[in-house]
């Protein structure tokens, strides 16, 4: 990866780092604490460290259950407790019970960066961290510690650390393949311009990469309107976008503004097709006023398929969920929830198979996996860290009747360029 690149992603998450590397020096606090596990080897033979008992194995999740993406953490939080209830029904791994801490940061920074100062003494590693501003900012310190995480957040700036790994594509990847969806199949043509609309912070600014590269590359041009996660008013937005003449629009920002976009456009007459990333769509989407005009103008492009796949891995899933959560809606956080989960119990049991359940050797024994397969979507492969793990993308489309308010529209694929962009990058 360009060296330029990830400086320039990851100067936030380094200074909020190094504030909080000052703090726990000042508070003689450390996430390797005194009194904690040191490591050694159990009565089994297996190497050990923080976060591995002799009958427990203790995993952390920094999530949001109270913030804008609450619902999405209330969805990631159940299906992972799913996961490891099942996976403790059938013995557990390594002979030992997992179990899930669970803290709630509200996806706020300073929030998180506490939370995890709390729990890294006590946990082997991460499955769930929401948010691309709270991995930036504790990038450092999960390096340090060699924790693995696997971030609820698509950033390329996430890439280029051992311990951490972007789960399916990054959000430049996911847009180039919108940007090749729209010039195949809704016939945008050069010259035309294409409008998107982004979150400020790493999340919209990867976005929009993608979406600048492939437009050049299909001789369009993109008109970027930046907006914060409070805006949830795009009427000045679609005004701009019309004054500009967009064929059709990209946006990369939450559920509620994409509802609001898509619904004052097809107020207004900009009747053009809309595709959205992953993170702004939720189900929830097709129970408002917006929804005739979502099931008409949008596209989500996504490393994971629609959660009413006939994908049996996902049936199964879907199945179980329902039965364990009646009263929870299924949504993609479901999906990305569990997938996560399995993926770090197939490390969790290859590192035990090797030997040892420290933080160390679950890291390398994830680095390891070149073809990981849950049945949930596309293999992926782990073993470089620049890199993404997948570069597969789905079109969704939004349907009201369907599990999740999406069906799949086209399966998984590499986009033309993919590989060019991520060699040049």
């Amino acid at each position: 990866m360009n060296t330029t690149h990830r400086t320039r992603h990851r100067t936030a998450g380094t200074v909020l780092a190094g504030a909080l590397a000052l703090l726990l020096a000042a508070t003689g606090c450390s996430s390797k604490a005194e009194g904690g596990d040191k490591g050694g080897e159990a009565a089994d033979g297996v190497r050990t460290g923080p976060g591995v008992g002799a009958g427990t194995i203790k995993l952390g999740a920094l999530t949001d259950l109270t913030g804008p993406y609450a619902t999405l953490g209330k969805s990631i939080v159940q299906a992972q407790q799913m996961w490891a209830d099942e996976v403790n029904a059938d013995g557990g791994i390594c002979d030992r019970k997992v179990e899930i801490v669970v803290k709630d940061h509200g996806y706020d920074v300073q929030k998180a960066v506490t939370a995890y100062a709390d729990i890294a003494p006590d946990v082997v590693a991460l499955p769930q961290v929401i948010g691309s501003p709270v991995v930036a900012a504790l990038l450092d310190d999960i390096e340090r510690d060699k924790m693995l995480t696997f971030p609820q957040a698509w950033a390329a700036s996430l890439l280029g650390k051992d311990a951490i790994q972007v789960l399916g594509t990054t959000y430049d990847v996911d847009m180039i393949a919108a940007v090749e969806f729209l010039t195949r199949t809704k016939g945008l043509k050069k010259g035309d311009t294409v409008g998107h609309v982004y979150f400020e912070g790493d999340y919209g600014a990867n976005a929009l990469e993608g979406s600048t590269w492939a437009a050049e590359k299909a001789g369009l041009k993109v008109t970027g309107q930046k907006i914060k996660a409070t805006d949830t008013d795009l009427s000045a937005q679609v005004s701009a976008l019309r004054k500009e003449g967009v064929k059709a629009v990209l946006i990369s920002a939450g559920p509620a503004q994409t509802a609001s976009l898509v619904g004052v456009a097809a107020s207004r007459g900009l009747k053009v097709p809309v595709v959205s990333s992953a993170p702004g769509f939720a189900p929830q989407l097709m129970k408002t006023p917006a929804a005739p005009a979502l099931a008409a103008m949008l596209n989500v492009v996504s490393a994971a398929p629609a959660v009413s796949s006939d994908l049996p891995g996902v049936k199964d899933m879907v199945a179980s969920y329902r039965k364990k959560y009646p009263d929870s809606p299924v949504d993609s956080g479901v999906l990305s929830g569990y997938n996560a989960a399995q993926l770090m119990g197939a490390d969790l049991k290859k590192a035990c198979e090797a030997g040892g359940l420290t933080r160390e050797d679950v890291v390398k024994a994830h680095r390891s996996q070149t073809n990981a397969d849950t049945g949930l979507g596309t293999p992926q492969n782990f073993s470089d860290v620049d890199r993404p793990a997948g570069v597969r993308t789905y079109v969704l489309k939004p349907d009201a009747k369907a599990v999740g308010g999406v069906v799949n529209e086209e399966e998984a694929h590499e986009a033309p360029g993919v590989e060019e962009y991520l060699a040049a990058r």
